[in-house]
């Protein structure tokens, strides 16, 4: 029996259960997953270790420790090893039977310091190596915030960028790798199981992986052979550029120091590097990288390293002669078969985050990978026997969903939604739609639309005009508990979400559209797509229109206020967004405005007053909610206190809110709900759907 929601409010999609991918046993009959739970009523957050029968879709609990995270297995049977973080700063690492869950998780050892990102590679019958990730201070060992000696003053001082990145400020501590082996005697008891000592694998090299500030498990990989990871190049200035290299360290588990790491170079692709995986035996490596130095957004080209003894053999997928490639789309993971034959890759396609296959080898590939799967938005991908995937997915009405699927046939098949395929949040697939229409130039732009679950055809519904961050970005088939179209749909809204000029999954050409263009095509993108809901989509009611947009979605909303579309408005909405183009050194990536602007400030001024909102205040008009956060040091505070001073100044209805403790994004489930209440009252004040709702129960009262 499926419990389902009256009505899918803020409060439900906060507190609904959050679910990790599914990590499948080497049998291929259970598999892993964590999820978490908020209270509103108790103010608590819950979390679970649960293991899933693959076969039948039950679960059971592995653990409910608060502290508890990151599962996997261990070997081929089903023994399972987690994280726990434990007293005076330490992490333990726990052990239990994944066939007796009634038994005592066990102990096995403690690091003195908070790691994270578990990976297990097995080296023999019985040794395996344990790799995570930790702080290192400046003398290479594992940093402990706990027991670390406390500065007398609070003062900072520094002589190069960055100073500050995304939400906190840059000590000297730095992102590492660790690494040890787990040995197991006789059976396979905790009592005949020994850890060594964590070593830094990078201690005395000035690299740092994974990347600040959003580096993970994804940053590095490791076999039987070594470790390969990302790190940014140290002799250059991290702000400006975005070079980051592969590396390669060879391990030699019975030295007690790493190998100097070695660099894989990768000829004119000078940009990020990203998601080292290992073939099944090792001996391969399947990466991605940028060609631009400079652009954080460059599509990422799919590399393979054959044999990982020879780093100066480096192959790539689909490349042409004017260095551009042939496969147009931006491939993100990467998962190997079990032959090592082929590659599965997610990339973004038409606002789906699709799973392809290719063969894994470039001299082989020559036709362009296949798309597998092509609905949702697919967050992993990993190995079942009989060369069989264990895929998670969501979409724009399920958060979490676990499936089979057979690369060969393109069959799936459903082993466990979270939602009920949406059922649980009284959702449905039949409230999606999508539209293209004509954009600024010669191309067609294309569009998502979420209707209400109570949704008739004869009736007018107000519009919420979602606009997406990036700008290089894309509204997808895919969950969100940030930014859901389908909060918003519930409210009595038909929600548009567009992909205008810049967004990605829709080739490059009209990706890199937006450079030097900020205010232009996609602007004028946005003003075709207006103008197509209101010709030739009758249930909207484009009077009662609303604008909503954070980051660049938020400058967007800026611009638009000073723009005649923004008269077509009822209210707007802005979240940490650009209030000035002039202020973007206030930033602390600098590459991004360099990039987008197609210079410096000093050099290419012109450029950046050219899409500046700030030049067109005198036209602001419309009621307006801004919303910025103290911790947002990708847009500092000030670009949200200018604006809402500017409409106080004016006399225009307006609203301000902020979190101290929030950054660029609202995270904390008690600060979300409070955002969702400020931005609906907002716009449903101006699209008077409370009035409308209130009229609607008067009536059947009457009746």
């Amino acid at each position: 029996m499926t419990v389902r929601a009256k009505k899918f409010t803020p409060e439900v999609l906060l507190s609904a259960p959050r679910r990790s991918s599914a990590i499948p046993n080497q049998k291929g009959t259970l598999a892993l997953f964590t999820v978490s739970t908020y209270s509103f009523n108790s103010q608590s957050k819950s979390s679970e270790i649960r293991v899933l029968d693959i076969k039948t879709g039950q679960t059971n609990l592995v653990s409910s420790d608060a502290q508890a995270s990151e599962p996997t297995w261990l070997g081929k049977k089903n023994l399972i090893l987690w994280l726990r973080g434990g007293e005076k700063g330490t992490t333990n690492l726990m052990l239990t039977d994944g066939d007796n869950l009634e038994l005592k998780p066990a102990t096995i050892t403690s690091f003195n310091g908070s790691v994270a990102n578990l990976k297990i590679t097995e080296i023999d019958s019985e040794t395996f190596a344990l790799v995570v990730t930790g702080l290192a201070t400046p003398s290479g060992s594992l940093y402990n915030p706990e027991t670390a000696e406390k500065p007398k003053s609070t003062g900072k001082v520094y002589s190069k960028l960055f100073v500050r990145q995304w939400d906190s400020y840059v000590t000297e501590n730095t992102s590492s790798i660790w690494y040890t082996t787990l040995k197991i005697k006789g059976s396979s008891g905790s009592s005949n199981m020994t850890a060594g000592s964590l070593r830094n694998a990078l201690a005395g090299s000035s690299l740092e992986s994974p990347v600040p500030p959003f580096g993970g498990a994804g940053d590095f990989d490791a076999s039987k052979n070594g470790i390969v990871f990302v790190a940014k190049d140290p002799k250059i200035n991290a702000a400006n550029y975005t070079k980051t290299d592969l590396y390669f360290i060879p391990l030699d588990f019975t030295k007690p120091r790493a190998q100097t790491p070695q660099i894989v170079k990768t000829g004119n692709l000078k940009g990020y590097s990203a998601s080292p995986v290992f073939s099944p035996d090792g001996n391969s490596v399947a990466f991605t990288r940028m060609k631009s130095i400079q652009y954080e957004s460059d599509k990422p080209r799919l590399l393979l390293i054959p044999d990982i003894t020879d780093l100066t053999n480096v192959q790539e997928f689909y490349e042409t002669p004017d260095g551009e490639g042939k496969w147009d789309l931006r491939p993100e993971t990467i998962t190997w078969s079990q032959s090592g034959e082929e590659l599965y890759v997610t990339a973004e396609e038409n606002g789906r985050g699709k799973l392809f296959k290719l063969p894994a080898s470039p001299r082989h590939a020559k036709d362009l990978p296949k798309a597998i799967v092509s609905d949702g938005t697919v967050t992993d991908v990993k190995l079942l026997p009989n060369n069989q995937l264990l895929v998670s997915s969501n979409s724009l009405v399920d958060n979490s969903t676990y499936s089979i699927l057979d690369p060969e046939t393109d069959a799936s098949s459903l082993v466990s939604s979270n939602s009920k395929l949406g059922k649980a949040f009284g959702l449905s697939q039949d409230q999606v739609d999508e539209f293209w229409f004509a954009g600024a130039e010669d191309y067609n732009v294309h569009a998502w639309v979420l209707k209400p679950s109570n949704f008739d055809k004869s009736k007018k519904y107000p519009l919420a005009f979602l606009i997406h961050g990036g700008p290089q970005g894309a509204w997808n088939e895919g969950w969100s508990t940030r930014w859901n179209p389908a909060v918003f749909a519930e409210q009595g809204y038909v929600v548009v979400t567009p992909n205008p000029t810049g967004s990605t999954g829709y080739g490059m050409e009209f990706q890199n559209g937006i450079k030097n263009q900020w205010g232009g095509r996609p602007y004028i993108d946005l003003v075709k797509c207006f103008e197509y809901i209101e010709a030739n989509i009758s249930y909207v009611d484009i009077n009662r229109a609303v604008a909503l947009g954070a980051s660049y979605g938020g400058y967007m909303v800026n611009w638009i206020q000073g723009h005649p579309l923004g008269r077509k408005f009822k209210a707007l909405v802005t979240h940490d967004g650009v209030f000035s183009t002039l202020n973007q050194y206030s930033s602390e990536e600098l590459f991004f405005p360099h990039h987008d602007f197609d210079g410096t400030l000093w050099d290419n001024r012109e450029n950046y007053e050219k899409w500046d909102p700030a030049r067109h205040l005198k036209n602001w008009a419309t009621p307006h909610l801004i919303i910025h956060n103290e911790l947002d040091y990708r847009l500092p505070i000030a670009e949200g206190l200018a604006p809402f001073n500017v409409l106080q100044t004016k006399g225009i209805d307006s609203k301000f809110l902020t979190f101290p403790d929030e950054n660029h994004w609202v995270l904390k489930p008690e600060n979300s709900l409070l955002w969702h209440k400020e931005v609906l009252g907002w716009i449903n004040k101006y699209t008077r759907i409370e009035e409308e709702e209130l009229n609607a129960c008067v009536s059947q009262v009457r009746m």
